[in-house]
């Protein structure tokens, strides 16, 4: 894991790959869960039977918001950053699903400082990510988060 303290040291990587998170395993518990809690309970997610036979995929997949909503998780095991009063998610940009994530598959992100600026005090930066999917070439998801660090 990174450890960032300041504004200069994170702008020393700018360009760089900042990591990878662990492999994260998707299962159908982990999809019902979500597909309770947003409301959205898609036959393609959570009815395993049902898509055996009628999804292309032959199996539940999971929400492509899903797989959205973990990138905090997996950024955490990539990146600390201390000294901080607080830090807001700001925006995503250029946000592409590749391809859907199969129940049981493992994900991890992989993630790049592409931008850093200082903003009268505020560090913002752009992260391009991509998460992956295990033994497969093209990402579930990739994009660039925005990112706001108050550093104290």
């Amino acid at each position: 894991m990174l450890t960032i303290n300041n504004y200069e040291e994170f702008a020393t990587h700018l360009g760089e790959k900042l990591g990878e998170s662990e492999w994260l395993l998707v299962d159908q518990e982990r999809i019902n869960k979500f597909a309770d809690a947003t409301l959205d309970p898609q036959w393609i997610h959570i009815d395993v039977e049902r898509a055996k036979v009628e999804s292309p995929y032959k199996s539940t997949i999971a929400h492509g918001y899903l797989t959205l909503s973990l990138l905090p998780h997996m950024w955490g095991q990539i990146l600390e950053v201390n000294n901080l009063s607080m830090m807001v998610n700001y925006g995503m940009d250029n946000m592409k699903f590749g391809q859907p994530v199969l129940t049981g598959s493992r994900i991890r992100l992989v993630a790049t400082l592409s931008a850093i600026e200082n903003l009268r005090g505020i560090c913002k930066t752009s992260i391009d990510f991509a998460i992956e999917i295990e033994g497969q070439r093209k990402p579930a998801l990739k994009g660039t988060a925005t990112f706001l660090y108050y550093f104290k």
